[in-house]
């Protein structure tokens, strides 16, 4: 399998792709560039609006919105009307942190959590869930960055990487009423491999995990640990992947150009572009947010 250029991009921190598929577009953030892109593969168009602060990641609405994770908290957003409507903010006491990676889960909760400038050294981030009625709840704290997530097709188990631990933890998980418990390690990146940033399952229960830098995306069998492969992708810093397309096949792929060198930049012109791969799995839709 090889990847293709989808949209020649070039973010600066491009992060959390999320197919529509009631408009077949692709949304993505680029972080540094407080971005939100929209990308219609129909037409080769694409949009794009700048907030006024940091945006770490988005996911879809069943009222046809987009639910924000910002630096300065958690917002729903109207791509027609450019209207923002703050949901709030549970960590207005740290100011260094924001709002990093995020996705909804089976019931229709959002999971969003934190990071600092630091790179995530101090361990002041967390990871929350918001549901109805709009009530923001701590999930997990002490954490450096938090990136991943992804929930098994059973439903009985959510997947979370914390970046600089190098490792994926699988908690046990009540879609009834979002608990987790029993954390356990189920998978450890390998030395040379980068960092484990974005995630996404597909329909077997398998994990497909971005290597920042670490030059690809790598798919692993949670259950027993082992990485079953690797797939090259023309930029060292590589953030995060979401199933999409008519069959939901395609691997769209975000990446970066920050925190790389002019050589380089020289060796891959193409980084923070998005991109794709067609792969021979389906992965599980995007699950939406329950704003009823």
């Amino acid at each position: 399998m090889a990847v293709k250029l989808f949209v020649d991009s070039k973010n600066t921190l491009g992060e959390s792709p999320c197919w529509d598929t009631n408009r077949n577009v692709l949304y993505w953030v680029d972080i540094m560039e407080k971005q939100i892109l929209q990308f219609n593969p129909m037409d080769a168009t694409l949009h794009s609006f700048k907030v006024d602060q940091f945006v770490g990641c988005l996911s879809l609405t069943d009222r046809g919105r987009l639910i924000l994770g910002l630096q300065q908290g958690i917002y729903f957003f109207n791509w027609e009307s450019g209207l923002l409507e703050k949901v709030g903010d549970p960590e207005s006491h740290l100011e260094e942190n924001r709002f990093n990676d995020g996705k909804c889960d089976p019931a229709g909760r959002f999971w969003a959590g934190t990071t600092d400038t630091t790179g995530g050294i101090s361990e002041k981030g967390a990871l929350y869930s918001l549901d109805l009625p709009l009530h923001i709840s701590k999930k997990i704290e002490n954490v450096g960055t938090s990136n991943g997530l992804a929930w098994s097709p059973c439903n009985r188990f959510m997947y979370f990487i914390d970046t600089p631990t190098k490792q994926v933890v699988r908690y046990q998980y009540d879609v009834t009423t979002g608990h987790i418990k029993r954390p356990e390690v189920v998978i450890h990146f390998p030395e040379g491999a980068g960092f484990p940033d974005g995630m996404t399952i597909d329909e077997d229960g398998m994990l497909w995990i971005a290597h920042w830098g670490g030059n690809g995306i790598s798919r692993w069998n949670p259950h027993n640990g082992k990485q079953l492969e690797f797939i090259a992708v023309p930029a060292v810093n590589v953030t995060s992947c979401a199933f999409g397309g008519p069959e939901l096949n395609d691997l769209h792929i975000t990446t970066a150009r920050t925190r790389m060198t002019e050589e380089q930049l020289n060796e891959y012109p193409l980084a923070g572009g998005v991109f794709t791969l067609k792969t021979n799995i389906r992965g599980i839709e995007n699950f939406v947010f329950k704003e009823e």
